[in-house]
């Protein structure tokens, strides 16, 4: 499988780089410090087509796949990986389950808004009992006449305060543990919608972390995406590009890890000399360098796959789980290379250090997707060597 870029393809990544190093990179360090959610960030992202990707002309959007998306997540993710994050559920979850699973009057009402950043999407799977185990979720979404009634607790939700909308997974039928669970468009400004609890979290500070309460949430009937049990495979098929979008932000991590180092010990001199001539130091650098393109090729290579609809289930769990581990050991590398300085807010290896800590949980945990590639690789051998 071959990953030179084509003209259009280097075009777009060119772009998302200028725009992250002119327009994010000055703002992202105080929006981490202070928690604001960069809204403005996302005017212009919309207005640049980077909300959009996954989402045909027709819809308001610029149809250029998961691919084109990984190219620009690394970019975000090298500068801001709040942002990163923000985008990548807007359009791996948001914008294709609509697409995927959403009515034509769905796509109609909300795809052009969620294109162009009008409104931002957020992804609501995880309640306090139900985090790995999607099954296990307790959210009441009974039906009566032409609505459903919700009620219940979302948590860990990133962006659902900003958002406009929020894709809400919730239980029809509570005898039927994972054909019972149903999806919904739920608009915040919907009764019965309101936000809870802000998480303090240690990173990804500029990206929103809440608690979405539904109090006799009253959702029309018409919001069900695909049909009543269609949930958990709605939920499922949506992980695949989620998980991708999440390995191509850590890549971004670790790109930028490794370009921090690398720029700090050529500068800096310990025993009169440079620390970079140290063999120590050289080593670190290889070995990051060397993990970096590989988890890349492992996430250009998921991408390609998911854009041909092809089933990737095991390919997105291999980058994903790759990918979140190459940009923890290089933002510890590059951390150690800073040596005291490193540790303090004054240098972007500290965030870098925080923020990449998160990719090996959400999204499903390192060893959910060790789960993943297991079953999938042991399907694989009982098909190619069956036992009598």
């Amino acid at each position: 499988m071959q990953f030179e870029l084509t003209e259009e393809e280097r075009m777009i990544q060119k772009t998302a780089r200028d725009f992250a190093n002119k327009d994010l990179a000055p703002v992202a360090a105080e929006s981490n410090k202070t928690g604001e959610f960069p809204e403005a960030i996302f005017k212009k992202l919309g207005e640049l087509g980077f909300m959009g990707m996954t989402v045909p002309e027709e819809y308001g959007g610029v149809n250029l796949g998961t691919f084109c998306l990984v190219l620009a997540l690394e970019e975000l993710g090298r500068v801001c990986a709040s942002t990163a994050v923000a985008v990548s559920v807007h359009n791996s979850l948001v914008n294709w389950v609509i697409l995927k699973h959403g009515s034509e009057e769905l796509r109609k009402r909300y795809l052009p808004d969620l294109a162009t950043a009008e409104i931002i999407g957020a992804y609501a799977v995880t309640e306090p009992e139900a985090g790995s185990d999607v099954a296990a979720l307790r959210l009441s979404s009974v039906r009566d006449g032409d609505e459903y009634r919700l009620d219940g607790t979302k948590i860990f939700i990133s962006t659902g305060d900003k958002a406009g909308i929020n894709i809400v997974f919730g239980r029809t039928d509570p005898k039927d543990r994972k054909g019972g669970i149903s999806a919904f468009v739920v608009e915040n400004a919907f009764p019965g919608f309101s936000i809870g609890k802000t998480e303090e979290k240690m990173g990804l500070t500029a990206s929103t972390t809440v608690e979405l309460v539904f109090e006799d949430c009253r959702v029309p009937a018409g919001n069900i995406l695909g049909g009543e049990g269609d949930g958990m495979r709605i939920a499922l098929g949506a992980l695949d590009g989620g998980r991708i979008g999440i390995a191509a932000l850590s890549v971004g991590i670790a790109q930028a890890a490794l370009d921090e180092a690398v720029l700090f010990a050529r500068e800096r001199e310990q025993f009169g000399t440079r620390i970079i001539d140290f063999q120590s130091t050289q080593w670190k650098i290889a070995e990051m360098a060397m993990q970096i393109e590989a988890a890349r090729l492992l996430v250009y290579r998921a991408a390609k796959l998911r854009d041909a609809s092809t089933p990737c289930p095991k390919e997105a769990a291999m980058a994903k789980l790759l990918a979140t581990r190459v940009a923890n050991q290089a933002a510890f590398d590059a951390l150690q290379i800073h040596g005291g300085v490193g540790y303090t807010k004054e240098f972007l290896v500290e965030r870098l250090f925080r923020d990449a800590r998160a990719g090996e949980i959400y999204e499903g945990t390192s060893e959910i997707q060790r789960l993943v590639i297991s079953r999938r690789v042991i399907e694989e051998y009982e098909r190619m060597f069956p036992t009598e």
